[in-house]
């Protein structure tokens, strides 16, 4: 509990709220510590009409940086995650939920998001060209499960369960999701992955993805209580994710999954890039937040 008293007193004076456009809010959390990994910002979206007197499910999601204002990214393009969330809870389509948006440490990455256990089963001469050093993919979920899930639980209302906590991003980051749902199963309960770069590393190369599906083999979560959203477009970096996901779908039909808890899509069209992801993001949205299962 001191812990978290001091992490807070910290924050206080590092955290601004503004409109989001809709009625909602989003907070942000200036340089936001950890024991694990160095200190980054995160957006903390809440819904409109937030109240303590009811809980709401805690979505995850990495490169936050990339996800509500397409005037302060890089290639001016977001995933307007506010937009759709507001629209879809308005519609009635899903839960209500806070989105915690992670804010990615451009050279770090990387070696953040590539899974580690995978990484290890690499030969070295794939290794010595993969990534400067060894992955921090393990740190970096124990930040978000250690350090920053028991802030967002102590602060906001939360129903802090497996059912009710997802996890996703794009590429790299639809990885570290895969990853951070195999890792701690008991935490998350879906996860959303779009446009899952596989490879690894931006050239054709069999070994990575196949040192994924053998993790998955061994680590895939059961069907019986965890839903795994996968897309992927048809153009540019995309291209190349078809014959992989195929090969990752083969492991979840092998595990029992079926189309109460498992999609995987191809969207033709749609490249890779944020103005792709935000067309698509309800899909994944009101498939692990449906609204029948609120409580």
């Amino acid at each position: 509990m001191k812990y978290f008293t001091l992490l807070m007193i910290t924050i206080c004076f590092t955290a601004c709220i503004y409109p989001d456009g809709e009625n909602s809010k989003i907070v942000h959390l200036t340089s936001f510590s950890s024991k694990y990994v160095p200190a980054r910002d995160i957006d903390i979206w809440i819904p409109e009409n937030y109240t303590p007197n009811k809980k709401y499910d805690v979505l995850y999601m990495h490169d936050g940086q990339m996800l509500f204002d397409s005037a302060s990214t890089w290639n001016k393009q977001a995933w307007i995650v506010d937009n759709t969330m507001s629209k879809l809870t308005k519609e009635n389509k899903i839960r209500p939920t806070i989105v915690v948006a992670i804010w990615n440490i451009t050279e770090l990455r990387t070696i953040e998001y590539f899974p580690n256990k995978p990484y290890l089963l690499l030969s070295d001469s794939i290794k010595n060209h993969l990534l400067p050093t060894s992955p921090e993919s393990d740190h970096y979920l124990k930040f978000i499960t250690q350090e920053l899930k028991p802030y967002i639980d102590e602060t906001y209302s939360t129903y802090g369960d497996m059912q009710h906590t997802f996890i996703a991003g794009s590429s790299m980051g639809a990885l570290i999701s895969l990853y951070a749902l195999c890792e701690y199963p008991e935490i998350f309960g879906g996860t959303a992955c779009l446009s899952t770069h596989w490879p690894g590393i931006n050239k054709h190369n069999i070994e990575i993805p196949s040192a994924l599906k053998n993790y998955l083999e061994d680590n895939l979560p059961s069907s019986n209580n965890h839903k795994i959203y996968f897309d992927y477009g048809s153009e540019t970096l995309d291209s190349l994710y078809k014959p992989y996901q195929m090969m990752v779908d083969t492991v979840l039909l092998r595990k029992g999954y079926s189309e109460q808890d498992w999609i995987s899509k191809e969207y033709m069209g749609h490249a890779h890039d944020e103005r792709s992801w935000a067309k698509r993001f309800h899909f994944a949205l009101e498939f692990l937040l449906k609204k029948e299962h609120a409580h």
